[in-house]
């Protein structure tokens, strides 16, 4: 099966009675015991099989965390074929995946299907788009997080079953307990470079039945075990240890060959090999096979044949009854390779069954090695519910094949079938081994999403560093454009201090590999430091062993390069180099659209800032602090802003939010801003301020609304006047710290009718008390209502304990800031009124 397995895995080996695939880019550390590490894959399977034993679920995973806890790196798997999970085998800590997720929070992550899983992780869905329900628990121990233990089920409309996701927390607990344990006693608990397969039991069906015996031909004792006396009849209580006994048994006709066979392996040496008939009480005879050997022997010569007695006789039965059947049948093992080919099923793919065996059947018919049809055995496997398709085998014979999974691999159906409406004649199709596995294209599309959600140069490295480095399980990480002929460094991760920079604004001529990656429009690999140092002499070296150099270019542009540096020498395989290539396409278009996006950015950003206050008035017993934050989504500029006007008896507090993020908007509010300015500075009343401002935005006419907030406040005895045009009510902090919302009767929004009143509300301010005045950014949050969010500003603002008021106004901004992806922009503008 071609899959997209980074070249860190070399092929199976055995461990312990378990399957694993070893990795080199890391190892336990050298200090650490074996026995250690041996109790660590035993822990782990036991929890896995503990854990689908005891919620019904078919597969199960544990990651553990990397050296440098940046990874979780894929160590144990069952149920599930560790080929298909190849897009998930190391996983960004800080990426948005369930188990990482759960790894941070501590919390458990549970998925009911497909849909859910597309809503709350897409880039889950992109690397296993697949229909499944999932639940993932830390493995944790007194506030030390290992890794995630994960479980999967068919999707239903029930989701996880709803007494697992306990189950799972409280064997993720236990281990938790225990690896705690080995880490204490000074064995460190992290992730090696190998995956262990763990078995499950396969189902008790007695295909074919061995007995064992020792037979002395001299003496005519034969020493039978239980298995071979019931084989041949005899009450294994009742046996008697004689030859005679069990050869009288045997069909008379078979006696004479079975002699003559016994006493040849015995004077020869030769393997004793006979088929012979075994009657049993009822009189009815069936075929047993007999092997054995001459053991060595001493100074009394050779006497003994010792062996098995073998009866297939159910799974021959099974076999000649599925080869009578018209319909083709085949099997599957869990990572999709032949293990069975009936002879219907030969006809009907017109190959013979000896070039399908031991092979992927994608790989040897050319008209199945389109993706689409190894994306339905995985589905099968991962979702373990049946599918079907169908498939064109030229020129002109249709055939349906429906998969039936279980956790041990796929028994298929193939049956000729009718053309589809529409159907079109058989394409020329490209031999499999030049296409790419569907593994590895899943693993460019999960990686390569993480870039599509980077909007900024700044992101796009972020994205870069935190899934793709520990994805390819990296160290070191360099990221640089090309400049005015020059490299220049815009991002690095785990490279020692002051390393780099004696390349910054290295020429474009110069000889050095990511240079000439970028020249070339090649990649280059070095598999270890003597080929480095060989192609390179002099080039300076730090720790690391292995090294990829990508060139960035982006519709024939060269962008610059990405280097990537691993602790190990590694051998980069030709699906790796593959992907590693095409990652370096995405990360150079990433970078391209980031830096137009910050450079518009920033002259939309300048802008915003222009029309915004450059610094607020002193005014005697008014102190008065503003903050803005700009939205984090997307590049539009808002709407939203605020003033502090002073004048001749205090000050004048304004607030507004022009609708919509564009220029338009930035806009209308440096128009209303002005107008706000200049008839409050002219003494008219707030009422009277809206009345005159929504007049000149309704003949303005341009297409937006707005809301607005207006306090005038008297510094002699904190006298207040309030107005108010569709705006949030602003918060009134007391002395003694109760705070509430001054729900203000108020107009309508800016611009919709020019005879609309604002009426004006008058207050009292105490000394000491603090006017909150803020627009929606701060208070709104997906999933809560309006009021939700302004009554959690209040109590924010009422139980704040700050020493200054800009302590105060960081301290309501901490939680809009929390937000990584914040639609709207935030104002607020606080004043606090202290006469003395």
């Amino acid at each position: 099966m071609r899959q997209g397995v980074p070249a860190d895995q070399h092929g199976p080996r055995e461990t312990g009675g378990t399957r694993a695939e070893r990795g080199d880019a890391h190892r336990l550390r050298a200090d650490v015991p074996a026995a250690a590490a041996h109790e660590v894959d035993v822990l782990l399977a036991a929890a896995v099989r503990k854990a689908l034993s005891s919620t019904q679920a078919y597969g199960g995973v544990v990651y553990l965390h990397s050296r440098d806890r940046r990874s979780l790196v894929l160590t144990t798997v069952a149920g599930v074929p560790l080929s298909l999970l190849s897009p998930m085998r190391r996983i960004a800590v800080a990426g948005p995946l369930p188990a990482a997720v759960s790894y941070r929070t501590g919390r458990t992550v549970t998925l009911a299907d497909t849909e859910d899983t597309m809503r709350r992780f897409p880039q889950l869905a992109v690397g296993m788009p697949y229909d499944f329900s999932s639940a993932c628990v830390p493995i944790a121990s007194d506030g030390h997080t290992f890794g995630v233990l994960t479980a999967f089920w068919p999707a239903s409309r029930h989701g996880v079953p709803e007494r697992a996701p306990r189950h799972l927390r409280t064997i993720a607990n236990r281990l938790g307990g225990a690896l705690a344990g080995l880490e204490g006693g000074g064995h460190p608990v992290e992730a090696a470079g190998d995956t262990a397969v763990v078995e499950l039991p396969t189902p008790a069906i007695a295909v074919t039945r061995v007995g064992l015996f020792d037979w002395n031909l001299a003496t005519g004792r034969l020493n039978a075990d239980e298995e071979m006396c019931e084989l041949f009849g005899v009450p294994p209580a009742e046996y008697d240890g004689r030859a005679v006994t069990l050869t009288d048994r045997i069909a008379p006709a078979d006696l004479p060959e079975l002699r003559a066979a016994a006493r040849a392996a015995l004077d020869h040496r030769r393997v004793l090999a006979a088929r012979i008939r075994v009657v049993d009480r009822e009189g009815h005879t069936h075929p047993v096979e007999l092997w054995g050997r001459v053991p060595e022997t001493g100074p009394g010569g050779r006497t003994h044949l010792v062996g098995a007695v073998l009866d297939s006789r159910t799974g021959s039965a099974a076999a000649a009854a599925v080869e009578r059947l018209r319909d083709g049948v085949f099997s599957l093992d869990p990572d999709g390779v032949a293990g069975y080919v009936n002879r219907s099923c030969e006809l009907l793919l017109a190959t013979r069954r000896e070039d399908l065996l031991g092979h992927h059947p994608w790989d040897v018919l050319p008209w199945l090695s389109d993706p689409v049809y190894e994306d339905r055995y995985r589905a099968a496997m991962l979702s373990q519910q049946p599918t079907a398709f169908l498939a064109l085998r030229p020129p002109d014979t249709w055939l349906a094949f429906s998969l039936y999974p279980d956790a041990h691999g796929v028994t298929g159906r193939v049956v000729a079938a009718e053309a589809p409406p529409g159907a079109a004649a058989a394409p020329v199709v490209t031999p499999a081994l030049s296409r790419p596995g569907i593994g590895s294209t899943y693993h460019l599309l999960q990686l390569a999403s993480a870039l599509t959600e980077a909007v900024s140069v700044k992101e796009v490295c972020q994205a870069v560093g935190e899934q793709i480095l520990p994805a390819f399980g990296g160290q070191q990480l360099a990221i640089y454009t090309a400049r005015e002929k020059r490299l220049h460094l815009v991002s690095q991760t785990g490279y020692p201090d002051g390393f780099l920079d004696r390349f910054e604004g290295t020429p474009m001529g110069t000889r050095l590999p990511g240079v000439d990656a970028l020249s070339t429009g090649t990649p280059i690999f070095f598999e270890s430091v003597h080929q480095l140092s060989a192609a390179y002499p002099g080039i300076p070296l730090d720790e690391m062993r292995a090294w990829a150099f990508l060139p960035l270019i982006a519709s024939g542009h060269p962008v610059g390069s990405c280097i990537l540096g691993f602790d190990e020498p590694r051998p980069f395989s030709s699906e790796e180099r593959g992907l590693l290539t095409a990652l370096g396409g995405f990360i150079a278009q990433a970078l391209e659209r980031a830096r137009l996006y910050d450079a518009e950015f920033a002259l939309a950003r300048g802008l915003q800032q222009a029309l915004l206050p450059h610094r607020l008035p002193r005014i005697e017993a008014v102190r008065i602090v503003a903050r803005y934050l700009p939205g984090t989504q997307g590049m539009e500029i808002g709407g939203d802003w605020y003033d502090a006007i002073s004048t001749g008896a205090g000050a004048c507090l304004v607030i507004g939010d022009v609708e919509g993020h564009n220029v338009g908007a930035a806009a209308t509010m440096g128009q209303l801003r002005s107008a706000v300015r200049a008839f409050a500075s002219g003494g008219d009343p707030p009422g009277e301020v809206l009345r005159r401002t929504n007049r000149l935005m309704v003949d303005l006419d341009p297409g937006l609304l707005a809301s607005c907030c207006l306090i005038y406040l008297d510094r002699a005895d904190g006298h207040a006047c309030a107005a108010r045009a569709g705006h949030l009510p602003p918060l009134l902090r007391h002395p003694e710290g109760h705070t509430e919302a001054l729900h203000l009767p108020g107009g309508p929004l800016l611009g919709i009718d020019n005879t609309a009143e604002f009426p004006v509300t008058e207050l009292d301010l105490a000394p000491g008390s603090i006017l909150a005045l803020y627009t929606d950014g701060l208070v709104e949050e997906p999933g809560t209502g309006i009021d939700e969010g302004v009554d959690r500003l209040r109590t924010t603002l009422a139980h704040a304990e700050a020493a200054t008021l800009d302590e105060l106004a960081d301290r309501l901004l901490r939680d809009a800031r929390r937000s990584a992806h914040r639609a709207d922009d935030v104002a607020l503008l606080l004043a606090a009124y202290t006469p003395d």
